[in-house]
């Protein structure tokens, strides 16, 4: 029970770091895709410059529009950022530790059901950006609750589908268990990205789309809806709306990593595991900095494709998600199910 309550206050001190850090890092990343600097004042390299944004939201003025709907007002960014950290709750962060004579797994919760739940999860997540921008009673902020909705809609379908093909040649949905199914092939790299290339192509474009990231960032273009669902937020409240945006970036990231990339395994992990080289605590730290590795490239690929591809159409949004995404996870479906009873 110690352990379940440090994992949860160790994931939430990290979520909320990695969220901050992620600001710097889009700031840095899009500064050598146009070939600048980036931040550079505040502290060496600029590291210091998300507690000052963070400090500079934390002061400025808190206001709520005078025909908003107060209460929902209120609660959206905060629904929006628990369910972005209940996400985590079920994916395997690393193997196990050995502490005080027991071994532990580095995760909160092992569910047998653990696809199912983080995709339950994120279905829930249209609410908070739904009642955020309908109760901002502002025109664009609806437009862009509305964009948000029907996109989040669209591709989770798709999404959905794309993850079904993973979970037939895996046999199941508890993500440990599809993390340790490609650590144990090809000496820790029989990762399903080989053997699902489409279903990972799939995945990974509607993140996009379901993290409102370029070039899916419909829901709040600035050049069309001013700021999108938030825009009538300030202070912390817009904030909140920003950490959990990227909170939800780290966990997709997270969820790419253990569903296409091994997750916690790393090369002959299990092989040196078996032959005593290392200890259980050296190989569980070692896991954990491999996902955590995996993460962060995630991460930059997220940044890599904003800040190289030009933002779509809303039509050619749509016909993306039903017309193509669908019928190709479909298919990819069908192949697998093929290849997997033949």
């Amino acid at each position: 029970m110690w352990f379940t309550v440090t994992l949860v206050i160790v994931l939430f001190v990290i979520c909320l770091g990695a969220a901050a850090y992620e600001t710097w890092m889009e700031r840095k990343v899009a500064a050598f895709m146009q070939d600048r600097i980036g931040p550079n004042r505040a502290g060496k390299y600029g590291l210091l410059q998300p507690l000052c944004d963070g400090g500079k939201l934390f002061f400025k003025e808190d206001f709520v529009p005078r025909n908003a709907e107060k209460w929902l007002f209120i609660i959206s960014p905060g629904i929006l950022m628990l369910i972005a950290l209940s996400t985590g709750a079920v994916i395997p962060w690393g193997k196990s530790l050995f502490i005080g004579g027991e071994s532990y797994q580095v995760q909160v919760t092992s569910i047998d059901v653990g696809v199912l739940y983080v995709m339950g999860i994120v279905s829930v997540g249209v609410y908070g950006i739904m009642l955020g921008g309908w109760s901002s009673n502002n025109k664009y902020s609806l437009l862009g609750a509305v964009r948000a909705s029907s996109q989040m809609i669209s591709y989770e379908l798709a999404m959905g589908l794309s993850l079904l093909s993973v979970i037939m040649m895996s046999g199941t949905l508890d993500l440990r268990t599809i993390v340790e199914q490609q650590a144990g092939s090809l000496y820790g790299m029989g990762w399903n990205i080989l053997y699902q290339p489409l279903a990972f192509i799939l995945f990974v474009t509607c993140s996009f789309a379901e993290l409102n990231r370029a070039p899916f960032d419909l829901a709040e273009c600035e050049s069309e809806l001013v700021g999108g669902y938030h825009t009538e937020y300030g202070s912390m409240k817009f904030g909140t709306f920003l950490f959990a945006e990227y909170i939800n970036m780290f966990i997709s990231s997270a969820l790419i990593s253990a569903l296409f990339f091994g997750g916690y395994s790393f090369p002959f992990m299990n092989e040196l595991a078996q032959s005593g080289t290392l200890g259980e605590n050296a190989i569980g730290i070692l896991s954990i900095i491999a996902f955590l590795i995996k993460i962060t490239f995630c991460i930059f690929c997220f940044m890599w494709v904003r800040w190289t591809l030009p933002r779509f159409r809303y039509d050619q949004l749509m016909h993306l998600g039903w017309r193509i995404m669908i019928p190709l996870a479909i298919l990819n479906l069908l192949i697998t199910a093929f290849l997997v009873v033949f």
